[in-house]
């Protein structure tokens, strides 16, 4: 009993003490609160005003993990996200019971299913498409699926690592984004897309300029097969690629050519590019130095704007044109953009994409210049509708993060991403495990490929790219469905 009675005796002080300690550090805080001129609600409401930033804070998970519906969230939901969670680990991806989404919802696109479908005999997969089919070195693409483009420094060493792999596995091609080719994109032995950014990343000269003695050596990567010349993307039309300082390590720094430790900001637009002419000799000088495929990556503001391009390039001759372009929506996202330009600026690429391929045919420029989507287009009902619009090929990014364990967690630009994808600590690094995540990558880009297929063969034909605008209805404001042939007519474009 004597022990009994000492250990009690114990835990009270120590209970007492504990309770001590509270109520100083509440005092303390009530002071620093009531003192402080910051934060009007702490002062007023002294600690207790302190729950407000922690419940705002805790809200956005709460709502994710326990409040929204499956296809409530944004700016992707949970259906999407779970369906490539699915696809990555290769499990089946049949569901039960019936849709969770709303098909009244006006764009909604619906597919016209084929009366008399190609049986298992008729079925067809993609034949790889030959682009920049005039450079010394043509590139004939494997797949319609590829992987958009994500810079080392805005993704992670293993990340970039999984990706390599994977895009290998699934022969799928990789664009390194704008921030230069590292050793992690080539280690996978994949195809390869070489980003050109407003800064010239891995391809600028002391003064920041294009280096043609640069060019030549990334060409010489055999991997590494067209050259993509970034104008805008998606989630910031008119502002260059940002990279927080804390991100800038010593090896990022050296890859990139800029100093280590520094926010990374590109300029808005390629300096030596004011017009159309200007921009078809960029994409001449990168095609004849490299002998690769070049192509240009935009956002369209309006399509009015972008036909002047299209005349630039009949007055000068087909041959001038680009070998590929790439249209990203203003839906497209990024690493790190400023709200108003990722809410508000540039055509959605539902928009775009049918406008832009209508464009191209009617200049006569189909078989010249292969039409690249991107843009939020992450399942297979997306990328089947891309292609039906007239793209020749898409590309995801925020797709290929999921496969690789994104969470949706919004901390992209902090670098303290939980899923080790989007920071350089060391610590959280360690979770993505490059040997697991790249079977990830290459099962997601495969099931995407595969479910593809099957939306095809059930409107009719034997292989996706042979869908048109007429194998597509897209949900009005009245409720009623009308094919996507009547609201993009090839006759009045």
């Amino acid at each position: 009993m004597g022990a009994a009675m000492y250990v009690l005796q114990a835990l009270a002080v120590v209970f007492v003490g504990i309770i001590g300690l509270v109520v100083l550090a509440a005092l303390v805080l009530f002071v620093v609160d009531r003192t402080q001129r910051a934060d009007a609600i702490r002062r007023n409401y002294p600690v207790i005003g302190r729950f407000r930033k922690l419940f705002s804070t805790l809200g956005e998970f709460f709502r994710q993990y326990f409040f929204a519906m499956d296809r409530e969230e944004l700016p992707f939901n949970r259906a999407q996200r779970e369906w490539i969670e699915r696809a990555a680990h290769g499990h089946g991806n049949t569901v039960a019971f019936g849709s969770t989404r709303n098909l009244n919802v006006v764009g909604t696109p619906l597919f016209v299913n084929a009366a008399f479908p190609p049986v298992d005999d008729q079925f067809a997969s993609s034949e790889p498409k030959v682009i920049g089919a005039g450079a010394r070195i043509p590139f004939a693409a494997p797949s319609f699926f590829n992987i958009s483009g994500m810079s080392y420094g805005a993704i992670s060493k293993p990340a970039v690592r999984a990706l390599s792999r994977g895009a290998k596995k699934a022969r799928v091609w990789l664009n390194t984004g704008e921030g230069g080719l590292s050793p992690f994109h080539l280690e996978g032995g994949c195809d390869i897309v070489f980003q050109i950014g407003t800064a010239k990343y891995g391809v600028r000269d002391q003064s920041g300029s294009l280096s043609d003695e640069k060019l030549r050596e990334v060409a010489a990567h055999e991997t590494v097969r067209m050259f993509e010349i970034k104008l805008a993307q998606g989630a910031k039309p008119g502002k260059g690629g940002i990279l927080p300082g804390g991100k800038v390590n010593a090896e990022i720094a050296r890859i990139r050519g800029i100093p280590e430790g520094k926010d990374s900001i590109s300029p808005n637009r390629h300096a030596e590019v004011d017009d159309w002419d200007d921009l078809l000799d960029m994409i001449h000088r990168v095609r004849e130095v490299t002998g690769k495929p070049v192509g240009i990556k935009t956002v369209i503001g309006a399509v009015e704007g972008f036909e002047g391009f299209f005349d630039a390039i009949i007055k000068r001759g087909v041959e001038s044109a680009p070998d590929f372009i790439t249209i990203d929506g203003g839906e497209g996202g990024t690493g790190a953009a400023p709200m108003p330009l990722i809410d508000l600026v540039g055509m959605s690429i539902r928009e775009a994409l049918p406008q832009v391929a209508l464009m191209r045919n009617r200049h006569g420029l189909k078989d010249r210049i292969r039409l690249v989507a991107s843009g939020k287009l992450v399942n297979p009902g997306d990328v089947a509708w891309a292609i039906a619009s007239g793209a020749d090929f898409v590309t995801s990014a925020r797709g290929f993060m999921f496969s690789l364990g994104c969470i949706q967690a919004l901390k992209c630009n902090r670098n303290t991403c939980p899923t080790g994808i989007t920071t350089h600590n060391a610590r959280l690094q360690a979770g993505l495990v490059v040997e697991d995540k790249e079977e990830r990558v290459a099962s997601y880009a495969m099931d995407v490929i595969h479910e593809v297929e099957t939306i095809a063969h059930s409107v009719g034909v034997a292989e996706p790219r042979l869908m048109r605008r007429e194998h597509v209805r897209v949900v009005q404001p009245d409720g009623r469905s009308v094919l996507m042939s009547e609201l993009f007519p090839e006759a009045e474009a």
